[in-house]
């Protein structure tokens, strides 16, 4: 019986002592789970300060944290001058311990019972980085937390880790937290740039930051800088010679104010990255010469009114930009110099021009010299003019793209087609270009939309690049071998220098353009090298026009002034190119009749263009006075000759700035020509539409009808529906008011050849 009771009770009490050990392990998992779970995953959620550098890593701007504090991002490292000051001054043990120093808190606590009152914390950087992540009141069970969250910190983090969070997150005075912030506050320069002196005051400022600072306790806080270089002397940290030089540097003034450098490009990466520290592409060097440059120019061009310019320098090779300059003078107020220009919507100008002329040369509709009209035109009411007022009847497509006409890049638009032009531009990478192509009409390629001088800059740099690499390249449309012509037409602008540059070897070959917009309101200039591109803007932010406001002198000069600025390299390396034969008065391939012919190398697509429509065979008199139809039975002994013949229209302007032009010789009398027609009407164009105004009498407007006939002699009769109107010679112009309607204008010449042309008249 005893041993059964024996037995029972052995039983209960391996029972119990089995419970106590479950309870134990229990109790112990839950205590490592939740020491393990005592952190969380982010130590520090602050906000932190937008910090911008250039490529080697100086400072260009920074903008502030949104709680009102200068926090930079979180350090990598901690220099080495701080480490060893802050290790000296708060934690000599910091590799020894694992988070909590037992000797450190013995001290601490027989210190503060001796004098009565809190003389010393005892507190680790471990402890610390905790006190700063908690920022709970300082009490006795407050320390015990951090005692316990510094052991797991250390189990979590190196150390070289938790430095890096001490630094970047310990208070320095005033709204300045963290190493990297109070460096550049300070001292002016990042925290890797310190000296022995400037480390050891920043080193002993967090552990009473409140009480110590520039302006309050400055007399303490040299002291206690001036002890702890003492120790670094006498732990032999710094030489003697260093310990002198240290003492004499005297504490900062005041915080000094951060760089401002490409501010406006530092207020782009506040609003689309904030509180993130970039490292950019820009080289600081070449920003702040320009910025400079840009300054000067500010000087010049407000005497003018002109008050706003933004520049941007691209690589060819990167695409991404080593200067930006979104404005003048960021903190200029009233003048819109915020604005940051570079990335906002503009009017074009003639800024895309050479895009049209590259796609036609790509596709083949012409060649680079290739003949066009430059003639007064009236597209259903959209009557476009040259920028000097004038016609010029036929102008080669290389010149009328270097010399920027306007009615030739109209015609060529025409040529190419408005969609596709329109959908070439968004593939381009015109992102401002949001509207259908019948929005914009034809005069998409005058101004008629607005680009950024980002997207347009762009655009011409990935044209250099396709070049450079003789391939096309995924973000740019256009073939290498019609960039090339394209630049070859664009490297001929006369350049704003007085200087004969084309005779110069040494000088930088420059693709550029220009552009003005409609009402002086914006003028650009963009030039290409095969190393870098520079686009420049010149205007008011406002959209206010100035009449000088014009490309070629505002913008080019600071155009060619920024790549002054910059390294000079070889021309571009033409691509495969094929040798075609093409007529040299027309530009177009060589036609039957054509007499002169150079070699030309094109694109693959130029070799299958037209052939020349206007050298035609004539059959003339054997005194070559008159023309004779073919096969006329009524002249039997003829000769024939090549002439230069250019529609009637375009043959009058034509020949105004080319004397030599020979005009065809008149019919001898009583010969049929077939269905050849010697005239043509320069204005209005068949079909248009055509709206007459009020006077300021309230009389209605009148419309001018031109007419350009190949004989000078000619007379012309003119009807106007059923009625004669008049006859006109010399110059065929005549001025009515019709009724509105449609009407039909009918002209006879006195050999009885007869042109007609429809058209409407509104109110």
């Amino acid at each position: 019986m005893n041993d059964s009771k024996h037995s029972i009770i052995t039983y209960c009490i391996r029972v119990v002592r089995k419970k106590r050990m479950l309870y134990a392990l229990a109790l112990l998992l839950f205590l490592l789970i939740a020491f393990y779970l005592s952190l969380p995953r982010a130590l520090f959620r602050a906000p932190y300060a937008t910090v911008v550098t250039d490529c080697n890593g100086n400072l260009l701007g920074a903008r502030i944290a949104d709680d009102g504090q200068w926090r930079f991002p979180p350090l990598d490292a901690v220099p080495e001058k701080f480490r060893i000051c802050l290790l000296q001054f708060e934690d000599q043990y910091f590799y020894l311990h694992p988070g909590v120093n037992p000797v450190s808190m013995v001290r601490a606590m027989v210190q503060n019972v001796r004098q009565k009152r809190v003389v010393s914390g005892g507190s680790t950087l471990s402890m610390q980085t905790i006190r700063l992540y908690r920022n709970k009141p300082r009490t006795y069970f407050e320390k015990c937390i951090e005692m316990v969250l510094a052991v797991r910190l250390e189990c979590r983090y190196s150390k070289k880790r938790i430095l890096t969070l001490y630094a970047s997150h310990a208070p320095f005075g005033g709204n300045v937290v963290g190493l990297e912030a109070a460096a550049w506050r300070y001292f002016g320069h990042p925290s890797a740039q310190l000296s022995w002196a400037e480390a050891a005051t920043l080193a002993v400022l967090p552990n009473a930051p409140s009480m110590l600072h520039l302006s309050k306790n400055r007399e303490l806080l040299l002291q206690k800088r001036d002890r702890l270089l003492k120790r670094l002397l006498d732990k032999g940290k710094v030489d003697s010679i260093t310990y002198d030089a240290a003492l004499m540097e005297p504490l900062p003034q005041e915080p000094q104010p951060l760089p401002q450098y490409a501010p406006h490009l530092v207020s782009h990466y506040y609003q689309t990255q904030r509180g993130a520290y970039t490292v950019s592409t820009i080289d600081k060097g070449v920003q702040t010469r320009v910025e400079a440059l840009l300054e000067r120019w500010n000087d010049e061009l407000l005497r003018s009114d002109i008050r706003n310019i933004a520049a941007i320098v691209l690589d060819v090779e990167s695409g991404q930009p080593l200067a930006y300059c979104g404005n003048v003078r960021y903190h200029q107020s009233g003048s819109g110099n915020q604005v940051d220009i570079i990335r906002a919507p503009r009017s074009t100008g003639s800024i895309l021009k050479p895009f049209l002329y590259c796609a036609l040369l790509q596709e083949g509709t012409i060649l680079p010299h290739t003949l066009l009209p430059d003639i007064p035109i009236n597209v259903n009411g959209f009557t476009p003019q040259n920028f000097n007022m004038q016609f010029e009847g036929a102008v080669p497509a290389s010149q009328a793209l270097a010399r920027s006409l306007n009615i030739p890049s109209v015609q060529m638009l025409r040529m190419h087609g408005l969609p596709k032009f329109h959908s070439l531009l968004r593939k381009a990478g015109m992102t401002t270009i949001h509207k259908p192509a019948a929005h914009y009409g034809l005069s998409l390629i005058l101004g008629g939309a607005e680009g950024t001088l980002w997207d347009i800059t762009h655009i011409y740099r990935n044209m250099a690049k396709a070049l450079l690499e003789k391939n096309p390249i995924p973000q740019s449309p256009f073939d290498p071998a019609a960039i090339w012509h394209t630049f070859e037409a664009i490297k001929e602008v006369n350049r704003p220098e007085e200087i004969d540059w084309r005779n110069i070897p040494s000088i930088q070959r420059v693709a550029w353009k220009t552009g003005t917009s409609y009402g002086f309101r914006d003028a650009w200039a963009v030039g290409v090298t095969p190393k870098y591109v520079v686009g420049v803007w010149v205007g008011n932010a406002n959209g206010e026009g100035k009449p000088g406001l014009v490309g070629a002198k505002t913008a080019g000069p600071i155009l060619f002034d920024i790549l002054n600025l910059l390294p000079s390299s070889p021309w571009f390396a033409p691509p495969d190119l094929i040798e075609v034969e093409v007529c040299r008065q027309s530009g177009h391939l060589k036609g039957r009749f054509c007499p002169d012919v150079d070699i030309l190398l094109t694109t693959p697509q130029g070799a299958t263009s037209d052939p020349c429509p206007y050298h035609r065979l004539v059959t003339l008199t054997p005194d070559h006075r008159f023309r004779v139809y073919a096969n006329d039975p009524n002249h039997t002994e003829v000769v024939t000759k090549s002439f230069f013949v250019l529609p009637p229209a375009w043959a009058w302007y034509y020949k105004q700035r080319h004397p030599l032009y020979e005009a065809l010789p008149p019919f001898v009398s009583g010969s049929t020509a077939g269905d050849y027609v010697p005239m043509q009407f320069i204005y209005p164009s068949f079909g248009a539409t055509i709206s007459l105004p009020k006077q300021l009498d309230g009389s209605r407007g009148s419309v001018s009808f031109r007419l350009a006939h190949h004989d000078p002699e000619a007379t012309i009769f003119w009807h106007l529906d059923e009625d004669y109107l008049c006859l006109t010679q010399d110059f065929h112009e005549v001025m009515i008011t019709p009724q509105p309607g449609k009407h039909i204008m009918t002209v006879v010449d006195n050999q009885g050849y007869t042109l007609s042309v429809s058209f409407v008249i509104t109110e």
